[in-house]
């Protein structure tokens, strides 16, 4: 049985869409998603061809980066999949304590069963 590939929702798929199109790396796009940057709007950053006093998308993504942050990567990079796979790791976390909690908070208000003899 093979396995079934999850999408991520669509602010990631965003993104994984901007990183095909633009050629960008992981880092790339992790400095751009801190910078605030709205992925659909990237091509208009991108165009250094037609307008030669722009930058490349990656040396822009890197030097408002450094400008902002005062480093030139962030210190630990993980890729979109990753990102999703974390949190999708941590919501089920958050479900199933929340599903503890519940289920102690019953067996709390039932108390202690007595048996009558």
């Amino acid at each position: 049985m093979a396995k079934t590939k999850k999408n991520p929702n669509q602010k990631w798929q965003a993104w994984i869409d901007a990183r095909k199109r633009h050629h960008l790396s992981h880092a790339h796009v992790q400095m751009a998603c801190e910078l605030g940057m709205n992925p659909k709007k990237l091509g208009k950053k991108d165009n250094h061809d037609q307008e030669a006093w722009k930058m490349p998308l990656r040396q822009f993504i890197e030097h408002l980066y450094s400008k902002r942050f005062g480093k030139n990567r962030p210190d630990s990079v993980l890729s979109i999949e990753g990102k999703v796979r974390r949190d999708e790791k941590k919501k089920a976390r958050k479900r199933e304590a929340k599903l503890r909690r519940r289920q102690a908070e019953r067996a709390e208000q039932k108390g202690p069963e007595v048996s009558h003899p």
